[in-house]
């Protein structure tokens, strides 16, 4: 059985915190700076450690890429304004566009190319697409969410261009730039993933806790009862199954072998905590970054669980199939 994640426990810890000691007074600009500075440096870092080599090798595969695009940009904002349609009461406003958000989002880079490879997927590809995915969603998502936003709640939030402008300065532009510093520090960075591994996960760490400390000031936890964080858990459960379902028997409805299929279903199921978090605090007002961030915190854990399931599956088929012949 999968264990919970432990950058989740850390997730929930941090939570806790915020509910009990949130970020006050003086201490609110000097979080809200520090959050500039570490989602930065996070995005900066990404950049100086993404392999060209591993991108060129996967390009090939193009009907794959838009297989896993279509996924994580078409299908999922369909079925989360078609769930939102049909069910509009089931949620507060506030957690609908949570929901929304996630499905907006771009797909995750590191557990999507983990589990492709526990599957016995087309590693290569999957590489590829997972990072053309969040590159295409730093300008796509921000798009999106006011599209979505828009379609699903009428005088609704709305992401505006000034927003659309930080997601640019404060996540592409770093990204940008250590992508051109990267053949001098790329081999530095490749040496020390385990040291950038926890300074993405602590700048996450850092950018909830101000969120959260915004929310629970605002009344966060008396807005949001156990009842709504279960039917967060369920409109999430049925999400990632459609999605899982149509890119599974899409991928064989389309002629794709074993290792393509594997790649498209957890490069297309997954959404990015780690990109969702940051545009979160540059996208929605404070008092709200709280309850928005809720639901995808939750589709997060939700997606590892069980494609973790899924991957051994997959490989135990793949090792059936190597039996056969």
């Amino acid at each position: 059985m999968p264990k919970l994640d432990p950058f989740l426990l850390a997730l929930l810890c941090v939570v806790a915190l915020a509910s009990v000691l949130p970020c006050r007074g003086v201490a609110v600009p000097l979080f809200h700076g520090l959050t500039i500075v570490v989602i930065a440096l996070m995005f900066f870092l990404q950049g100086a450690r993404l392999s060209r080599a591993a991108v060129v090798a996967g390009l090939a595969h193009w009907r794959l890429h838009l297989c896993i695009l279509g996924a994580t940009f078409v299908l999922f904002p369909v079925l989360g304004l078609g769930l939102h349609a049909l069910f509009p009461g089931l949620l507060k406003p506030s957690l609908w566009f949570g929901v929304l958000f996630v499905c907006v989002l771009p797909s995750t880079v590191q557990s999507s190319i983990a589990f492709t490879s526990i599957g016995g997927g087309n590693v290569p590809a999957a590489v590829c697409s997972a990072t053309a995915s969040n590159l295409i969603g730093i300008l796509l998502t921000p798009l999106l969410t006011g599209v979505v936003l828009a379609g699903a709640v009428q005088g609704g939030t709305h992401v505006s261009a000034d927003g659309v402008l930080d997601i640019v300065s404060q996540l592409l532009v770093p990204f940008l730039a250590g992508q051109v510093l990267q053949p001098w520090i790329g081999g530095w960075a490749a040496r020390n993933k385990r040291l950038l591994t926890f300074t993405d996960r602590g700048s996450i760490l850092v950018v909830v806790y101000t969120a959260f400390s915004a929310a629970v000031v605002q009344g966060l936890w008396q807005a949001v009862p156990p009842v709504q964080l279960a039917l967060i858990l369920l409109v999430n459960a049925v999400l990632l199954t459609l999605v899982l379902l149509a890119t599974r028997y899409g991928a064989r409805l389309l002629g794709f072998p074993h290792e393509d299929e594997v790649a498209i279903v957890f490069c297309g199921s997954k959404k990015t905590l780690a990109t969702g978090v940051p545009m979160a605090g540059v996208l929605f007002p404070a008092a709200m970054v709280g309850q928005v961030v809720l639901p995808l915190m939750m589709f997060h854990q939700l997606q590892l669980f069980v494609c973790a399931i899924l991957a051994r599956r997959y490989a135990r088929r793949a090792e059936a199939a190597l039996v056969r012949t």
